[in-house]
């Protein structure tokens, strides 16, 4: 299917999206920005550590700007969540720097409008800081239940989750600096009936060294394998230990990978600075 969803299913849902930022890239923040009008009927909140210097042209693309207090990413998205207005019931953040496919909002509301799921998500493109698809990732549903002894292969950027269900496990871990997106997943798989997979590129993922998912890659590592063990079983948290420390070595090994083709995709294209 296209990146760019041709979604014949028209909704009336009013999304909520929190774009957390620093504001230090702006050209990728507008084209984010711009990315989520087009993946349907949404409500923009920025959550920024100084809004008296947001630019004209990015406050005006924005429905509201939510001071950062400083306290983590994760409490800045929970922040910027529950400020949301009252009336929506659709939510989920995007990197200042991802895009989301067009459509995409819609389709994934129209999914969780007519089911019982906590969370809806699809597949997600990596590209480099050009915009060139250096890698699209793999997903199905069997994404769902692999998260909780396997890589984690279900994308936030595009996902959607019932606002209620959020709240009610308790949004994101705060002590988390990068893997709270899989605490999050694993718990709503206990909500409603858990996630449902859509067979669509719902988002772009850029990957570039001074994104906080690659420059931190082995903290998050660390954080996922913490995570996994902590949703097990309790009767199977202790053997965990003979599977994890592979997995995370494959993990890194597949980020490695991954980033050797983006830079030689970078520098074919003149725009590798790493």
């Amino acid at each position: 299917m296209s990146r760019n969803l041709i979604c014949s299913l028209e909704s009336d849902d009013r999304v909520g999206i929190v774009i957390p930022t620093l504001g230090t890239r702006e050209e990728f923040l507008i084209e984010s920005i711009k990315s989520v009008r087009e993946a349907g009927n949404s409500y923009i909140q920025l959550v920024h550590p100084s809004p008296e210097t947001v630019s004209p042209l990015v406050s005006q693309a924005v429905d509201s700007i939510l001071l950062d207090m400083g306290d983590g990413l994760a409490a800045a998205i929970n922040r910027g969540i529950r400020m949301l207005p009252k009336e929506i019931e659709f939510v989920s953040w995007l990197g200042d720097d991802d895009r989301l496919a067009k459509g995409s909002l819609n389709l994934a509301a129209s999914v969780l409008r007519n089911s019982d799921a906590s969370c809806v998500f699809g597949r997600c493109c990596y590209i480099n800081s050009d915009g060139e698809v250096i890698y699209v990732s793999p997903s199905g549903q069997w994404a769902s239940w692999l998260q909780l002894v396997g890589p984690q292969l279900v994308p936030q950027p595009g996902s959607l989750f019932r606002r209620q269900a959020f709240s009610a496990v308790g949004g994101l871990k705060q002590r988390f600096r990068w893997a709270f997106d899989l605490d999050l997943f694993l718990s709503l798989r206990k909500v409603g009936s858990g996630l449902i997979f859509v067979a669509a590129t719902l988002a772009d993922f850029r990957w570039h060294a001074t994104s906080l998912s690659v420059s931190g890659r082995k903290g998050s590592v660390k954080e996922a394998s913490e995570i996994r063990r902590t949703h097990l079983p309790r009767p199977i948290q202790p053997i965990s230990y003979l599977w994890e420390p592979v997995l995370r070595f494959v993990i890194l090994h597949s980020a490695k990978a991954v980033g050797l083709k983006e830079r030689r995709i970078s520098r074919r294209a003149g725009v590798y600075s790493g």
